[in-house]
């Protein structure tokens, strides 16, 4: 098996799509890259998105999923709490 590329629709496209992540839709989430193929640019988003899945870890006293551990390791310095000991 090797690596996915999985497309989320535009109109679902923002912070909200996190939820798919908490709930453990993705196995091991390696980077998340946006595109914007009308302007001709795409971001590397995985430090932001791990913040904010970080915050909402937090925020909703969650516990982390184990499928989320890498990705949040290798994209924030400031792990959540139940990550960081």
């Amino acid at each position: 098996m090797g690596r996915a590329w999985r497309e989320t629709e535009e109109e679902r496209a923002n912070l909200e799509t996190v939820n798919d992540l908490l709930e453990g839709q993705y196995s091991n989430p390696v980077r998340i890259v946006a595109f914007n193929t009308a302007e001709n640019w795409s971001h590397d988003v995985s430090e932001d998105i791990a913040h904010e899945l970080g915050r909402r870890i937090a925020l909703e006293r969650r516990d982390v999923i184990p499928e989320l551990e890498d990705f949040l390791e290798r994209h924030t310095d400031d792990l959540p709490a139940q990550l960081s000991a």
